[in-house]
């Protein structure tokens, strides 16, 4: 979705920065919304801080936004997990460059 999304709106992403914070994301504002879902997911800074962050940098409907986003995968994840739907195969070589490059290859299930 973050490259069809990136895609449409002609940002230069670059997938890596999900993995490497040093490397800008090419999408505004893109550096906060990584440290927001760090945060999130790890506790790496107050969220409170950088919903702030968010706010001021990007407009309160971007913190709206990106909760909202954040929520979803959140609940789909949760719901593939719980159910036991398995990734595809075919999904995963059609995504390979994306799973290389972001180093998913050892969550994969044979």
């Amino acid at each position: 979705m973050l490259r069809a999304s990136s895609a449409a709106f002609t940002y230069p992403l670059d997938i890596e920065a999900v993995r490497d914070p040093s490397i800008p994301s090419g999408v505004p504002g893109g550096d906060v919304l990584l440290r927001f879902v760090d945060a999130l997911l790890i506790g790496t800074e107050p969220v409170e801080d950088l919903r702030a962050l968010i706010v001021d940098d990007l407009g309160p409907e971007a913190l709206v936004d990106a909760s909202s986003v954040f929520g979803n995968f959140s609940m789909m994840n949760r719901i593939a997990e719980g159910s036991g739907i398995p990734v595809a195969a075919a999904a995963v070589e059609r995504e390979r460059a994306l799973v290389d490059i972001l180093g998913l290859a050892d969550l994969v299930k044979h």
